[in-house]
Formats: C-alpha cells, sequence, structure tokens
C-alpha cells in the first residue's frame, strides 16, 4: 500500500470558489473498522486539510460490533466530533434483515448491495425506531447533534422516507442527491463517487466510473466522493481515490455538509 504524496491542491484552497464545495465521508465508521478507517481519514486529509469530511457511524455492525458500552470507541468518535469531523448515522446494523424477493426492491438489493440495504424494506415503525434509538446514541456520545442519516448503500423504501421525515434529521443522502428530510428540499445533486472492494468485476467497474467522473463533474457545483474501509486492502482503489480527491480539490473547496443551502 502506497502512501499518497500530499496533494498541490492544498496550496490552493483559496482559487477554489466558494460555492463550489467537495463533500467527502467515509462510511461504515465502527469498531471492526477502526484501523482501516484511521488509514482513510489520514489518506483524505492530504488532500483537503484537516477534518474536512464525514463519519458515517453504525451503531451494531452486522450486529457482532456494538457501540453501546464500548468506552473506547466512544472516546475515538467524541475526539473525531470534537476535531469538526461530522457524523452521520448510517443505519443501526447495516444489513438487510427484511430482503425482498421480487420487484424493484428486490432487484436493488440482489444488484446494488451485498445483502446490506437495511432500510430499503423496513416497515415505518421499525425505520423510525432504529433511527430514533441510533440518533440517541450517537448523539448522547458526541455531545451534539448528528449531522443527518445516510442509509446503507444509499437504498430508502418507502418506510425509511417516512420516517425521515417523521424525525427530522438535518441532512440525508442518496446516490444521486442531498435533501432536507420534511421538507424533501434537495440541496445538491450529482452521482457520488464511489468504490467498491468486494469483486474483480465491481473494482474495474468503480475504477472506470471515477475514471469518468473526474473528466466529466468537476463542472457541477457540489462534488461528493465516499469511501469505504473495503478500499483500504485494494491498492489500485487507493491510487484512483488519491486521483479522485486530487482532481476534485483543484476546481472544488472541501467542505462540510451542513454549509449545503
Amino acid at each position: 500500500m502506497n502512501a499518497p504524496a500530499p496533494s498541490p491542491a492544498l496550496h490552493d484552497l483559496a482559487a477554489a470558489p466558494a460555492r463550489r464545495r467537495l463533500l467527502v465521508s467515509i462510511h461504515d465508521v465502527s469498531p471492526r473498522s477502526e484501523s482501516a478507517v484511521d488509514a482513510l481519514a489520514e489518506r483524505i486529509e492530504r488532500h483537503t486539510g484537516a477534518a474536512r469530511f464525514a463519519m458515517l457511524v453504525i451503531p451494531d455492525h452486522w450486529r457482532e460490533a456494538p457501540i453501546a458500552g464500548n468506552a473506547a470507541f466512544h472516546a475515538r468518535l467524541r475526539g473525531w466530533a470534537d476535531q469538526g469531523i461530522e457524523m452521520f448515522l448510517h443505519g443501526w446494523c447495516h444489513r438487510d434483515e427484511t430482503p425482498a424477493s421480487a420487484g424493484l426492491a428486490g432487484w436493488k438489493g440482489k444488484h446494488m448491495t451485498a445483502g446490506e440495504g437495511e432500510f430499503l424494506n423496513l416497515p415505518q415503525p421499525e425505520a423510525t425506531r432504529r433511527m430514533r434509538e441510533g440518533k440517541a446514541l450517537i448523539e448522547d456520545i458526541i455531545g451534539g447533534p448528528v449531522a443527518g442519516f445516510i442509509a446503507p448503500a444509499w437504498l430508502y423504501g418507502p418506510g425509511a422516507l417516512a420516517a425521515l421525515d417523521e424525525i427530522g434529521f438535518a441532512l440525508a443522502e442518496d446516490h444521486m442527491k442531498v435533501w432536507r428530510p420534511g421538507s424533501r428540499a434537495v440541496v445538491a445533486r450529482g452521482p457520488v463517487v464511489t468504490w467498491a472492494s468486494r469483486s474483480p468485476g465491481r473494482i474495474r467497474s468503480s475504477l472506470g466510473f471515477a475514471a469518468l467522473a473526474r473528466r466529466a463533474l468537476p463542472v457541477m457545483p457540489t462534488l461528493r466522493v465516499a469511501v469505504h474501509p473495503g478500499d483500504v486492502t485494494v491498492p489500485a482503489l487507493l491510487r484512483s481515490i488519491d486521483a479522485t480527491l486530487a482532481t476534485f480539490s483543484r476546481t472544488h473547496r472541501p467542505s462540510r455538509y451542513d454549509g449545503l443551502q
């Protein structure tokens, strides 16, 4: 795994127009991914500067890594939040425990994620319960409000969307937009650039999309980049992440989600 050179774009941040924003996030933050999260955070900061990214926190990753009661991980979350890193709730367990077998939901569950579309088929009462409990848990740990809610695999069913409106998170995000639950006002549009490490085919397709995005997307006012712990296991993905962040940070100012209007 090669360490990236510091991005020359760090010296040009003042030249990036204030309304052209780059939003970067680390997904799947939990006790089981702590070392990979540290590696990704260090890598991102070489391009964006300190704490100019968000973390998406899973309260109990696959029901195997509960945050509740883990004092050491509580301290890590508080420390990251105190540095200014935005903290999003990222589902409850990240696992689809109510998979659909047919229709559009079944297709999404099969082709857009590997059994991790937790909120794709949940009925509203259960979606609301998981969101409320996760929000309360993380806010108690970090001593402040979460930045919003982002569903695992960016997949939302009708129950999840209704629960979001009921609870009133500040922000939510899917593959193509960022919006304000309740009013459903869209505050940013455009595809999120992300990578997949779970198969050779997914690796190749995500490398191809990132290369295309580096050429085509900088015309957009808001760019989004999302990385996952599994990315650190594939050197080609890390090189692509570096190239994408270096390219995007030349034209867009690394920013916070809460700056979206």
